[in-house]
């Protein structure tokens, strides 16, 4: 039934339900990308565990989110339930055997999984924007923000860090503006509310350091099988827009990273994007165009990406013609938005003379998909009605101890568990505030004594948001010295340029993000 360099997904009917042949996956064209379709209760999470355990067997890691909880039981061998069993027997697949398999567990909040995280600059203006539903005014402050952080050595890491430029912008918009065009104090204050929601979202968990590498997320075991990084995304779903953005920033990460490889006999790496749609979603144009032009380029660096999601229309048409591999479950043609779903699902497959395959789609049971794959020369195989082989793995959740047994023994254990604030930012603009705020030793009086603290011309200003304890006491209508204002930021960059430039330097030539791709 396994077939040398195949990826085995199930056995085809003809139309009088004999069995028919199997059909497989071609590992050479595993980085064509592919699409997973149906409606909830299909079995489209079942399908994405056994291409995850398929990759991960011939060697590919495998990077996928877990956006119910029940993807993690992959990391434990599964049992002899009658539906299992069965299905194996219904379809001949004598080489079938439980197992268990290689599991790397993330979680942007760190609760069930190793933390996760990215930088502000690494995240980049474009994503920023985007995770913060920002106007096309406030888009471009983002940008500013970057540029003079990019040019000042300043790094930007968490989000302390673009408040504190927010707030060094808005109270400088003046001179900013003539050197990098408008800035509204009116944009600086909307964008420092949602950067306020952010945080109360648990973005503040995301930013900071120490980043993901992409190296482990592609790690393989000693016997050579790919590791199977699952991200618990049930409590990311929470914040949507969060969870899409963060993908898509992995995806952009992996296109900057990887060197060209072309066509290889197999993936680099598998991403299965689950619950698609939230990447789409009131995504602006310029973003849309960004990510078709990842999805198309970056099947050279070895990465195929596969989109899960309950409705093809989900996917814009540009990105949908670049999906190869297809594995379409039941759909529900009840409202006229359905039905346009089952006509432009039928209308994507190679047609089968044997069916209709809109017909088909509707009545397809779980477990049951109609299936395309790339064959030959890369031209798309006649669609089968195919039921799909069961899972090796468990199907369903792990225990809470057995996800800890196998955080505790992970490859990457301690190296993300922990917190690292270095200086950045926020420090930096903070000892420029607290260096400028210090004031030219006043004349002692008359009688030859110092002058009081708060004598005239004694006092300390402090500005806001960067001083001491002793901020609180500042006035209201303290204005910042014109010293201050004077300094540029060229000049921070001096102090900083021997500890941050291996860092901030290649971020900002090549920004993380999809932004930095040329149209």
């Amino acid at each position: 039934m396994l077939e040398d360099g195949k990826l085995y997904i199930g056995t085809s009917r003809k139309p009088d339900d004999t069995i028919n042949k199997g059909e497989y996956l071609d590992f050479k064209f595993g980085n064509r990308h592919g699409l997973i379709t149906g409606a909830t209760g299909t079995g489209k999470t079942v399908t994405l565990q056994i291409l995850a355990e398929s990759f991960s067997n011939a060697g590919v890691p495998v990077f996928c989110a877990d956006v119910k909880g029940d993807l993690s039981g992959i990391g434990a061998i599964g049992t002899a339930q009658d539906w299992v069993t069965k299905r194996a027997e219904q379809i001949g697949f004598t080489d079938f055997a439980f197992q268990e398999f290689p599991v790397i567990f993330w979680d942007l909040y760190g609760e069930k999984g190793h933390r996760v995280r990215a930088t502000m600059s690494e995240m980049g203006p474009l994503l920023l924007s985007r995770l913060m539903n920002a106007t096309d005014a406030q888009e471009g402050v983002i940008n500013i923000a970057f540029k003079i952080a990019d040019q000042g050595g300043l790094p930007l890491l968490d989000l302390k860090d673009f408040q504190a430029m927010l707030t060094y912008m808005g109270e400088n918009a003046t001179e900013l503006s003539n050197k990098y065009g408008f800035i509204s104090k009116a944009s600086v204050g909307s964008i420092q509310r949602e950067l306020l929601i952010l945080e109360q979202q648990g973005a503040v968990h995301f930013f900071g350091e120490p980043a993901l590498k992409v190296s482990d997320i592609m790690r393989t075991t000693r016997d050579g099988r790919g590791a199977i990084s699952v991200l618990a995304a049930d409590k990311l779903m929470m914040n949507p827009r969060l969870y899409g953005t963060f993908l898509l920033w992995l995806m952009s990460e992996l296109f900057e990273e990887l060197p060209e490889v072309g066509d290889p006999d197999k993936p680099k790496l598998v991403f299965f994007f689950d619950e698609a749609h939230l990447l789409f979603n009131d995504a602006p144009k310029v973003l849309l165009e960004r990510i078709e032009q990842v999805v198309r380029l970056i099947r050279s660096k070895g990465v195929g990406v596969y989109f899960v999601t309950q409705n093809p229309l989900d996917v814009p048409e540009t990105v949908l013609a670049q999906l190869g591999n297809r594995v379409q479950h039941a759909l529900r043609a009840y409202t006229p938005r359905e039905q346009k779903a089952v006509k432009t699902a039928a209308d994507t497959f190679r047609p089968n003379p044997d069916f209709d395959c809109a017909t088909v789609i509707t009545n397809l049971g779980t477990g049951e998909a109609l299936v395309s794959t790339l064959e030959g020369k890369g031209a798309p195989s006649m669609v089968q009605r195919t039921l799909i082989r069961p899972p090796s793995s468990r199907v369903g959740p792990l225990t809470d101890a057995e996800r800890a047994e196998i955080m505790k023994i992970s490859p990457v254990a301690g190296l993300y568990d922990e917190d690292f604030d270095r200086e950045s930012a926020y420090e930096i603009l903070a000892k420029r505030a607290g260096q400028s705020a210090q004031p030219a030793a006043p004349a002692p009086q008359a009688d030859g004594t110092p002058t009081p603290p708060d004598a005239p011309g004694g006092s300390r200003w402090t500005l806001p948001g960067f001083g001491n304890d002793d901020a609180a006491a500042t006035p209201a209508n303290s204005k910042p010295r014109a010293g201050y204002q004077r300094e540029t930021v060229a000049e921070a960059a001096m102090k900083t340029v021997a500890r941050t430039v291996a860092s901030s330097l290649g971020r900002a030539l090549v920004r993380g993000i999809l932004g930095s791709l040329k149209r």
